[in-house]
């Protein structure tokens, strides 16, 4: 793989406090998205992306706080968007990274304003990066179709997002998560089974692995956090083994396994122990004893819940369920990555 060269000529500007009407724009965004989570084998090795990067942003410095910045990467010939957001008084130094999936037909500000992570990592000193999926949907599974001929671009995608951030001494390559929501879910999980060697973690809210056809296996031990909603009506916490057909013109629904099957797919892979359960007030959590590279894998099921990100204060699209107030889930996610280091 060639090494990665970037024009850095952005100027950051504060991070704003945005008062928009986004709750309608995010559920109208999302009902688009969520009709279906995909996620799969190892995409060839031997043939890596060729890249470069480029950052770009608007307005003026900051005197303090958080920043943001909107950036670009050429990868295989094609250029990827993602937003990055850090904290302005972290100083300079590779910090934790965080690659955080939008769902599908949602975006990277979708996902943001939904999860409320830019808060949770800044208290944590960790630096988050949206990545921009193209079409708005992540090739989270394995197979190919008219739509995406090329099923595992999206896994090399986020490989070069890794090098680029680490190359510009922004990213500890040691302490590398990866997080995401229904559709974005199952892509963290395809990335976190694929390439175990590349994160220290991973965690799904609201997808599962696929199955089928586009099957998803873990290949290595990598602490795993699924949270899921019990009541979910998009993506079922029994798994959608039978998806319907896709509208004109879509991708096809990617069949999934349940959230349970996904988490004992992660624990067998490292080894892990027989799990423990333990009811918590709004919610079940069943955790699976570390193997001998001691990665934690845990399922927490959300009582009501639909297929939201608990804790949010974005209400959802009709039709999608309740939001679970019984736990923050950006920081439940980011607490259980924080533990991870390669």
């Amino acid at each position: 793989m060639r090494r990665p060269t970037a024009d850095r000529c952005t100027q950051i500007r504060p991070h704003p406090t945005r008062r928009r009407t986004a709750a309608l724009a995010l559920g109208l965004a999302l009902t688009a998205t969520l009709t279906g989570c995909t996620a799969g084998p190892r995409p060839p090795a031997a043939a890596g992306p060729t890249v470069s990067g480029s950052a770009s942003a608007s307005a003026s410095a900051p005197t303090a706080a958080a920043a943001d910045s909107r950036e670009r990467l050429t990868v295989d010939g094609g250029t990827r968007e993602y937003l990055v957001h850090r904290s302005a008084a972290d100083g300079a130094g590779p910090r934790p990274l965080l690659i955080a999936f939008h769902g599908r037909g949602a975006d990277a500000e979708n996902l943001r304003k939904q999860s409320g992570l830019d808060r949770a990592a800044e208290a944590r000193g960790m630096l988050v990066v949206y990545p921009e999926a193209v079409g708005k949907a992540w090739g989270a599974g394995t197979a190919p179709s008219a739509q995406r001929p090329d099923p595992d671009a999206d896994v090399r995608f986020t490989e070069a997002l890794v090098a680029e951030l680490v190359r510009t001494g922004r990213a500890d390559p040691h302490r590398v998560y990866v997080a995401g929501f229904s559709n974005g879910g199952s892509m963290a999980l395809r990335v976190a089974a694929q390439r175990p060697d590349l994160v220290a973690g991973a965690a799904s809210v609201s997808g599962e692995l696929p199955t089928g056809a586009a099957a998803v296996k873990p290949t290595g031990p990598v602490p795993v956090l699924i949270v899921y909603g019990a009541e979910d009506p998009v993506r079922p916490l029994a798994g959608l083994p039978s998806p319907g057909p896709a509208g004109p013109g879509e991708e096809p629904i990617t069949a999934t396994m349940s959230a349970r099957a996904s988490a004992e797919a992660f624990a067998a892979a490292g080894g892990a122990g027989d799990p423990a359960e333990e009811g918590k007030p709004g919610y079940d959590s069943v955790t699976w004893r570390p193997g001998p590279a001691g990665a934690t894998v845990r399922l927490l099921v959300m009582h009501g819940a639909g297929h939201t990100w608990p804790g949010s204060v974005v209400p959802p699209p009709a039709g999608f369920g309740p939001v679970s107030t019984a736990l923050d889930a950006s920081s439940t996610v980011l607490d259980f990555l924080s533990a991870g280091r390669r």
